[in-house]
């Protein structure tokens, strides 16, 4: 169904009056950005043979959020490590493993002790660390000089990030703060560098997995999608459409950019009228419930040519007060009955819970054709970072 038929059948529907409310009510969410290609995007192909499900939980982990004092920090970090275990621990998938978060960590929050004990955590088969990153006004040089340093930090002092085999570089994962990947805000504000992208393929980034960002004005026009973005350095949000990574395709533009779920919640609607944005996120206002990871599934996003291995990215703000029991208790743990009980059923469904990395290992095998179980693909490229020596959890 395309955006003019919805329109038409809205008018039909609603009246005039009504419609002007509506779409004014969907442009004060920036509905209008996506909502093009969430209606023209076609559904997943059928498949006949079990649908692998990876599922991947990357957080924007910011230990200092609120301008919290060092012991406030210290209790996050260490809830964290405490509950995190215990929870992850009662859950394995298909292969045995645990649920693994992505810790994208703050550059400019950088605190030796918290990075040990996460670090700790993911050496016990629970996570991996990543780069998260908040900047404003930034320069090409501060920008590159100051990822530099942090990836040797992180590498080198705790035994995260990989280096990519055919260069030899650390390898990472980025998430953007504020949402703004490559100058994206309108108003130009929490970035300041539009080749950002070119800069973050020279660094060794292997792929961003900032997206979804609705209801920010950040929000690509291109949704529920895994492809590369070809930067124009003169122009803010290169991002914003790509060409989708496919089966025997070949790689082309400058970054892989890792969607996660974005679509509409007809089930909860503001006024009655306004359906909801699902878009990936869980906290206690949003928690993690069996209708929005059915919901996750169901979206399908996956590499072109290969259905049947579906790709589920969630992403959360883990440290802040108001969402930690969700994050961390009963309902963390029923969406990841949920996931067990439905989605690895070895019928219809298997379940492989995957770090960030995993996931662009799995991706790129299937651009190079692999097909069968994705668990034989985690390292496919990038191996396991320093701290992670076995691909078997404890």
């Amino acid at each position: 169904m395309n955006l003019l038929l919805v329109t038409v059948v809205t008018i039909l529907v609603l009246g005039l009056a009504g419609t002007v409310a509506l779409w004014l009510a969907v442009r004060s969410r920036n509905m209008h950005i996506w909502l093009g290609d969430y209606f023209r995007r076609p559904a997943r192909p059928r498949v006949t043979e079990p649908t692998h499900v990876m599922f991947c939980f990357v957080d924007h982990y910011e230990p200092m959020w609120g301008k919290a004092d060092l012991e406030t920090q210290r209790r996050r970090v260490d809830r964290w490590c405490r509950d995190y275990r215990a929870m992850a621990g009662r859950h394995r998938d298909a292969d045995g493993r645990h649920p693994q978060h992505g810790f994208f960590y703050p550059e400019e929050e950088y605190v030796e002790e918290h990075l040990d004990k996460i670090a700790a955590l993911c050496a016990d088969g629970f996570g991996e660390i990543e780069i998260h990153l908040h900047h404003d006004n930034d320069t090409a040089e501060n920008f590159a000089a100051s990822m530099r340093r942090f990836c040797t930090t992180l590498h080198e002092r705790h035994g995260a990030l990989s280096r990519d085999p055919r260069s030899g570089e650390i390898a990472f994962a980025f998430i953007h703060g504020n949402w703004s990947l490559d100058n994206s805000r309108a108003d130009g504000r929490w970035c300041g560098i539009n080749n950002e992208l070119v800069l973050l393929r020279e660094l060794g980034c292997y792929a961003d997995f900032t997206l979804p960002s609705a209801p920010s004005d950040t929000q690509t026009s291109m949704i529920n999608s895994i492809y590369y973005a070809t930067d124009d350095p003169q122009r803010p949000k290169s991002h914003d459409r790509g060409a989708p990574v496919r089966v025997c395709g070949v790689p082309e533009g400058d970054l892989m950019i890792v969607q996660g779920p974005l679509g509409l919640n007809w089930r909860e609607r503001r006024f009655g009228l306004v359906p909801r944005i699902e878009n990936a996120d869980v906290r206690r206002s949003c928690p993690p419930t069996p209708a929005r990871v059915d919901a996750w599934v169901k979206t399908g996003i996956h590499v072109e040519g290969r259905p049947e291995w579906v790709f589920v990215k969630v992403h959360t703000h883990g440290t802040q007060e108001r969402d930690i029991d969700t994050l961390l208790g009963p309902a963390i743990d029923a969406m990841h009955d949920h996931l067990e009980r439905v989605y690895n059923d070895g019928t219809n469904y298997i379940l492989h819970y995957v770090t960030a990395r995993e996931v662009y290992n799995i991706v790129k095998a299937a651009e190079a054709g692999k097909c069968g179980n994705p668990n034989d693909w985690r390292d496919y490229i990038l191996p396991p970072p320093p701290h992670r020596t076995s691909r078997a959890d404890a």
